[in-house]
């Protein structure tokens, strides 16, 4: 189904080009909100949504599996959001969607625009960490916690200019396609089955 729907957005963008007419009224009642404090607090944390945030937090959970020796869970999280990575660029070419130009931004990007590489990112991030913790009493934690940290990610992107909103679910809706397909390529089991299996937890 997410595959479906981004099939859908993305057969618009290759027929019009321009954005939808939901796009440009989300944009413009976000830009309506502009605010110098805003500027600030978009600014900082659109980061995380790629090299800031969600490296750092998939090397660290890496090297956490590296160290279980859980090789299907380390190999599901380098797959995923290097494919995801390499699926966006590869989707930016193809489609060569600008960015949307209805004012002047904060700080300008070049590159194109469909389908959104942060919103892509941080939804790519939080599949992975949740399908990991599955098993866990961190399951939610994590569901609640990157459902907030993807929609926030969103938000920068249309509060600085970046993107249409349908960039911002194109992004989504691809990397959840591309994470549940690794997942059963792959098949990873979570942390706590690593522990278990090891004999570090009794049940």
């Amino acid at each position: 189904m997410p595959l479906l729907i981004f099939l859908l957005l993305a057969s618009y963008v290759w027929n019009q080009g321009n954005g939808f007419g939901w796009d440009v009224s989300l944009l413009e009642s976000i830009h309506a909100t502009s605010h110098p404090l805003l500027d600030r607090i978009a600014l900082a944390v659109t980061p995380l949504g790629v090299a800031w945030g969600v490296v750092p937090v998939l090397t660290g959970v890496g090297c956490i599996l590296l160290y279980q020796r859980n090789w299907q869970s380390l190999v599901y999280l380098v797959l995923t959001p290097l494919g995801s990575a390499l699926l966006n660029r590869l989707c930016k070419l193809y489609f060569h969607r600008p960015r949307p130009q209805f004012w002047e931004v904060v700080s300008p990007t070049l590159s194109y625009a469909f389908p959104s590489g942060h919103a892509m990112s941080s939804a790519t991030l939080v599949v992975v960490l949740s399908v990991l913790a599955w098993s866990t009493r961190w399951r939610w934690v994590t569901l609640i916690g990157g459902g907030l940290f993807v929609t926030i990610i969103g938000w920068t992107r249309l509060y600085l200019g970046k993107h249409y909103p349908s960039d911002i679910l194109a992004g989504w809706l691809l990397a959840i396609a591309w994470s549940i397909t690794l997942i059963l390529l792959v098949q990873p089991y979570s942390i706590k089955t690593a522990f278990i299996s090891n004999g570090t937890v009794k049940t």
